[in-house]
């Protein structure tokens, strides 16, 4: 995708200053969709970099500079595709590319025994993510659904995923990462949270995905099909849009 800009620390870096942070590989990131200069759950955001700069780096992250070093990526570009990555220093490095948008098409998944290190942790050098990504699409899936090694299911390769009962929606307690459109969504559906086994697929009738380009249907995880259910769907999209935005 076309990158747009990358600041560090609010302004342009060197190749020097670019070399530690891509070799080490090491660090963490949010991601985010701005619309007009403005995000959804912003605070929300800016709490999880300030604790896991916390946990990771055994630092503090000013967040008041991080937010005007935002302002100041997206001076000129109101609608952006933002990830805001965290490296030791700690230094801050602001990617701004074209905004993106959900899948046209309901997702085909395909299970894999994987779970993220540090799962709870957006976390830079997602090696296995992609790893498992690319077989799933050679295989003809859109993405991979990752379990932990009993058969539980924790999360897409990408993003959170939810299950519909025709009651409530079911959010997977495997190791994962609380996504900020989940945490976002969750409190604005029927919610619970509870163990998903690959054996137990069959008690849900629908299932779908949340990551910071949006909500989009599973129609399928290995060979268990799903009702792409479009009251459902569309009761969750009315939820995600009713989200406020936030002025950066």
């Amino acid at each position: 995708m076309e990158l747009i800009r990358v600041e560090l620390d609010g302004r342009e870096p060197t190749l020097d200053e670019l070399y530690g942070p891509l070799l080490a590989n090491f660090g963490h990131f949010t991601a985010l969709q701005v619309r007009a200069g403005r995000v959804r759950g912003l605070d929300l955001h800016l709490t999880r970099l300030s604790a896991q700069t916390r946990e990771l780096l055994g630092a503090d992250l000013d967040t008041g500079r991080v937010r005007t070093w935002l302002r100041h990526a997206l001076r000129d570009v109101p609608d952006a595709s933002v990830r805001v990555n965290v490296y030791p220093g700690p230094t801050v490095m602001i990617f701004v590319r074209p905004p993106a948008s959900p899948p046209a098409s309901p997702l085909r998944l395909r299970s894999v025994p994987y779970e993220r290190p540090a799962a709870h942790l957006k976390h830079v050098g997602g090696f296995g993510q992609i790893y498992f990504g690319m077989r799933a699409e050679a295989e003809g899936f859109d993405d991979a659904l990752l379990t932990d090694r009993t058969g539980a299911v924790c999360e897409s390769a990408i993003a959170n995923i939810a299950f519909f009962d025709g009651t409530a929606v079911t959010w997977p307690t495997g190791p994962h990462l609380p996504g900020i459109e989940m945490q976002l969504l969750e409190p604005r559906l029927p919610s619970r949270r509870a163990r998903v086994d690959l054996g137990g697929l069959g008690a849900f009738r629908s299932a779908f995905t949340t990551n910071s380009i949006g909500v989009t249907a599973v129609a399928r995880i290995d060979d268990v099909e799903f009702t792409v259910d479009a009251g459902l769907m569309h009761r969750v999209e009315r939820e995600f849009t009713a989200v406020p935005w936030d002025s950066i």
